[in-house]
């Protein structure tokens, strides 16, 4: 995801620093992103020449450079524990009108913003997947965000021409997530009585609810792991209810069948991540 967001804000002209948790992930980004701006290049999505646009993005070790960014945005691994820490160490680096932002999809940005000294300048901005081609992101207001810095992500988000849909009260999941998380529970649910198969609820959501995608081809998209950790997030922050966790997501991914990533999830893909069809 954080490579994704580096390459749109590339894209539009906007000078990136880009890191990751190591040296070999840093390279696996830069290379996502190379092979994504080809693509978009070839289906003349974009105009302006790949290699341009990838000069804008300086791979980094560390996040020390967060001393040199106006806006800074983390995608870390969606753990309450780990963002509060990176939160910590990045509101000491950073400088002190700096806005920092988190892309988390199901932790409330005061939970993070009270591991800094800046909570007026801390925000929600969650961007969806695939990011490149995905133009919705939530601007998430937390308890202490000022309405100016709030206006200003809500600004930002429009010059990479993505729609910023404001989220006026943290809570947890937000809009979005709240909304899928309940229709994936009930779909896995239906799934697992035998009432249909993940096939026929997508086709049924795509066909009479004008989905582009159904709630299990989503759940690949996004990678089972992060769905179940989104799951267990909101039980852990009291809204259980909505958690979409099941035996079947839960036996998927001990087996390693994370969806589009790992090649394996409700459905198969190929090596390209192209979703294999059935032999009948």
């Amino acid at each position: 995801m954080g490579s994704g967001i580096a390459q749109v804000c590339a894209q539009k002209g906007k000078d990136v620093f880009l890191t990751d948790t190591s040296t070999s992930a840093i390279e696996r980004g830069l290379k996502e992103i190379g092979s994504s701006l080809v693509r978009l290049a070839q289906k003349n999505i974009i105009t302006e020449d790949p290699d341009r646009i990838l000069k804008r993005i300086t791979p980094v070790d560390g996040i020390e450079t967060a001393s040199l960014a106006d806006l800074i945005i983390e995608a870390a691994t969606e753990s309450e524990e780990i963002k509060k820490s990176l939160f910590a160490r990045l509101d000491s680096l950073a400088s002190h009108n700096s806005v920092i932002a988190s892309n988390t999809s199901s932790i409330p940005i005061s939970i993070l913003a009270s591991s800094t000294s800046r909570p007026e300048n801390v925000l929600g901005m969650h961007f969806f997947g695939p990011v490149p081609l995905m133009r919705l992101v939530e601007v998430v207001k937390a308890e202490h965000t000022s309405a100016d810095v709030f206006e200003r992500a809500v600004s930002f988000v429009k010059s990479l021409d993505k729609i910023p849909v404001k989220v006026m009260k943290d809570i947890p999941g937000f809009i979005m997530n709240r909304i899928f998380s309940a229709a994936l529970r009930e779909a896995l649910e239906l799934v697992e009585k035998g009432v249909a198969s993940p096939e026929d609820v997508d086709i049924g959501m795509r066909e009479g609810y004008g989905w582009r995608a159904g709630p299990f081809e989503i759940a690949d998209n996004a990678g089972l792991d992060t769905i179940e950790l989104i799951g267990k997030a909101l039980e852990r922050l009291g809204a259980g209810s909505l958690s979409p966790r099941s035996e079947i997501l839960s036996q998927l991914v001990s087996e390693g069948r994370l969806g589009r990533k790992s090649g394996r999830g409700f459905y198969d893909y190929d090596p390209a991540g192209k979703r294999k069809t059935k032999q009948n």
